[in-house]
């Protein structure tokens, strides 16, 4: 794919919870094969817009929205697609590590295969092959059977890494994924995700500006006034966005005035 081609595309997108708009006309566009950062000030609608990129927002009770998500130019909230087909193509890491904590290492990577009915793709390879673009292979290949909670977090959160790549997924949402973590256990997990970013297409949701700045291409700067809906102030080329805003507000916030 070129960088002018786009995989996936968020238009228009409006969200409420009950009655409460929470995110209000979000237009994106990322880049295959690049790595898009959401920043801005907590409860802005950074998670809840990337949830809706996989359709994990509509597991949340009164949950709403309006507008289209196209992944490779379908819509996947029309009626006919299904939403676990979906959020196999696109993976999901969250901010915490969630390890399924009574299986062993290797029983976490392919969980999701096994979930999903994908049994006869399961082989030795593929967990190697998982771990390995999770950089997390040197550390566990020989405690493969060993219960996934005797990893250290840093770990962890790579193991779950680990458990999305196995399901070969196009695109990877990553809701805050360091925000748990030591400095060590962050560059470690930021050296994988440039890594990953020439097979797939990845987003994630930082309040690390210098993560957005070592790790993003692109980045969308998020922000709610006065109990209004969140909305997108800024987008563009990362280096931009940091460097040389258009708007006075991203100036503020990526220099640290506010948030």
């Amino acid at each position: 794919m070129t960088i002018d081609q786009f995989q996936l595309e968020a238009k228009d997108i409006n969200v409420w919870f009950g009655e409460r708009q929470v995110l209000k006309d979000v237009s994106l566009q990322f880049p295959s094969n690049k790595v898009t950062a959401l920043i801005g000030p907590s409860g802005c609608g950074k998670s809840t817009f990337i949830r809706t990129l996989n359709r994990m927002h509509e597991l949340i009770p009164s949950a709403g929205l309006a507008g289209s998500v196209l992944l490779d130019g379908q819509d996947i909230y029309e009626e006919a697609v299904d939403p676990s087909t979906v959020r196999l193509r696109v993976g999901m890491v969250f901010q915490k590590p969630n390890p399924f904590p009574t299986m062993s290492i290797k029983e976490n990577v392919i969980s999701g295969l096994k979930l999903s009915g994908r049994k006869n793709e399961i082989s030795d390879d593929l967990v190697e092959n998982s771990l390995k673009r999770a950089s997390m292979w040197n550390e566990s290949k020989d405690r493969l059977d060993e219960p996934a909670l005797s990893l250290s977090g840093g770990q962890q959160q790579r193991l779950c890494i680990a458990r999305s790549l196995a399901m070969n997924p196009e695109v990877l949402l990553m809701d805050e994924p360091c925000s748990a973590l030591d400095p060590g256990s962050t560059r470690r997990i930021e050296e994988t995700i440039l890594e990953l970013k020439e097979s797939m297409t990845i987003v994630i949701v930082t309040h690390n500006m210098q993560q957005a700045q070592r790790v993003a291409d692109k980045t969308a700067f998020f922000l709610a006034e006065d109990n209004q809906p969140g909305y997108v102030v800024e987008f563009g080329e990362t280096q931009q966005v940091f460097g040389m805003p258009v708007d006075p507000r991203t100036n503020d916030y990526v220099n640290g005035h506010f948030g």
